[in-house]
């Protein structure tokens, strides 16, 4: 007789990261009936506000990570700058920690990253190691220089348009792209199993914020052809298979002359998969926990068109966080409000967002 149990009881789920993205995958794991605890350096950051637990203390510091992994069955992350190479003898001594440890060490590095897509057959911008500052000039301008380790959200990311630019060049360890003059940027959430089932969500398109170069709003599905489409989440699904992936990605794409190419992968939830919260049949939180817990991974069927917008710190404000125009947006049918609970807000500063439905 086959017997389909699930042991609650022992399983307990580790996040290392405490913000927005850690405190809702912890509201889903916890919905799911998990124990979950946040490992960050914040007291009371997002996540701890729902986790069973937080454990204060930096992403680097060897014992507060094999603190959170030794009491977990199952270890995540919210963010990608963190201790690979602890994780790595932890993940070699048997504890389970996904996405991998490895896989980890390829995304921190955008060379290595860009290497793997590369060999993979992946489609992705002409790029080149950064030696010096002739490497940049001989590449050919307009280029796009990124620090190889550390940037985010527009950080580490600098474009050169001629020789002129070039003492806005970045002095850290870098790689150079190519200039895309694209289209649109599009994001597709892939999510795999360590069994290796996949599903893939819309393709969805990203609207930037020029200022800081900050994703502003994502429109679901993405305003492109069906063929385009098709090829996206081709891409997408086989980058994810190339780095032996176990959890949700967002993958980053220019769709540029009707060809698309991978921009970079995020190993975790992304700002561009917030609208599945309401507008799929299983939000992309929810995939992430079921993913690195060997649960069979659910539907990703859109329900309704839908349009999110984050809700940045204004430019000029750093301080208490407050929000003007909330009761205007709440009237309005089919929105949903987020706040992640950040009680300072500094310029740019993701701090919640909004989610629309509309059927047009």
């Amino acid at each position: 007789m086959n017997r389909d149990h699930f042991d609650y009881l022992l399983m307990k789920i580790g996040i290392i990261g405490g913000g927005q993205l850690g405190k809702m995958m912890a509201q889903k794991a916890k919905k799911m009936g998990f124990y979950v605890t946040v490992l960050d350096p914040t007291p009371d950051c997002p996540a701890a506000q729902v986790a069973d637990k937080q454990i204060v203390g930096d992403f680097y510091d060897e014992n507060k990570v094999r603190e959170l992994a030794e009491e977990s069955d199952v270890t995540t992350y919210d963010i990608e700058h963190i201790d690979a190479e602890v994780l790595k003898e932890l993940f070699d001594k048997g504890h389970k920690i996904y996405p991998s440890p490895y896989l980890l060490d390829v995304i921190q590095d955008k060379l290595k990253q860009k290497d793997v897509l590369y060999k993979g057959g992946i489609p992705v911008p002409r790029y080149q190691k950064v030696e010096s500052s002739i490497c940049l000039e001989k590449f050919g301008f307009p280029i796009v220089q990124k620090a190889r380790k550390g940037g985010y959200d527009g950080r580490g990311v600098v474009v050169l348009r001629d020789k002129g630019d070039l003492d806005k060049a970045i002095k850290v360890e870098s790689l150079v792209e190519e200039f895309i003059d694209f289209e649109k940027e599009l994001a597709v959430m892939v999510a795999r199993n360590a069994k290796g089932e996949v599903r893939c969500y819309p393709v969805v398109e990203m609207v930037f914020d020029e200022r800081a170069n900050i994703c502003d709003m994502v429109i679901a599905p993405a305003r492109i052809e069906k063929e385009i489409e098709e090829q996206a989440k081709k891409i997408a699904i086989k980058s994810i298979e190339a780095l032996d992936g176990v959890g949700i990605f967002g993958v980053e794409m220019f769709l540029a002359k009707n060809k698309v190419l991978v921009n970079e992968i995020a190993p975790r939830p992304h700002n561009s998969g917030h609208y599945t919260i309401e507008a799929c049949l299983t939000c992309q939180f929810e995939q992430h926990v079921r993913a690195i817990t060997g649960l069979p991974l659910g539907s990703t069927k859109l329900l309704s068109p839908a349009v999110m917008v984050n809700l940045l710190g204004e430019e000029r404000c750093q301080g208490h966080s407050t929000i003007e125009g909330l009761n205007k947006a709440l009237s309005i049918s089919g929105l949903s409000f987020h706040f992640y609970g950040k009680k300072v807000t500094r310029p740019f500063r993701k701090m919640g967002h909004v989610t629309i439905l509309d059927g047009n």
